[in-house]
């Protein structure tokens, strides 16, 4: 178990590397984008549509490092007058049902950029972005947290918080 939590905590760690590295292209993107119009009154045509794409990446890729920290908001009114034991059985039913939640999404995000991948789906923008290619980083993130979800199922089954 000790190497899934590890495994866990470095597959986490490189989502939210990921999720920092969209999220410094986004912002370079944008200030090209100023830059360009400011200066040489033209526009990339691109900042829009890959603002989006970097923006939606950042936030899959970033899901299970920020569970894994404890960053994702709790609403525990309910939770905090529990015992301790009682806690730890809410937490791993809430865990539980959150799994599966997650793991549908992540089967269906995957069904879906196999259909566009396989129908050979382009954005409309000007770039005609293949879409599958920008539905890549959907699978990645969420299957990071499944994974993190899993070992807080673990460790909340283990009675390690």
């Amino acid at each position: 178990m000790k190497f899934f939590i590890k495994f866990e905590k470095r597959l986490s760690g490189l989502g939210a590397f990921l999720s920092a590295l969209f999220v410094i292209a986004l912002v370079l993107l944008i200030l090209t984008e100023i830059f360009s119009r400011t200066f040489f009154d033209r526009s990339t045509m691109l900042a829009d549509e890959y603002s989006g794409y970097f923006y939606l990446a950042s936030v899959f890729l970033g899901l299970g490092y920020t569970f894994s920290q404890k960053a994702h908001i709790r609403i525990n009114i309910l939770t905090a007058r529990l015992s301790s034991d009682t806690r730890r059985y809410f937490d791993i039913f809430a865990g539980t049902i959150t799994f599966g939640v997650i793991a549908f999404i992540f089967y269906r995000v995957t069904l879906m950029m196999m259909d566009a991948y396989s129908f050979d789906i382009l954005s409309e923008g000007v770039s005609e972005t293949p879409i599958y290619l920008t539905q890549i980083p959907m699978i990645i993130g969420s299957f990071i947290f499944v994974i993190s979800l899993m070992a807080f199922i673990i460790k909340r089954m283990k009675n390690d918080s």
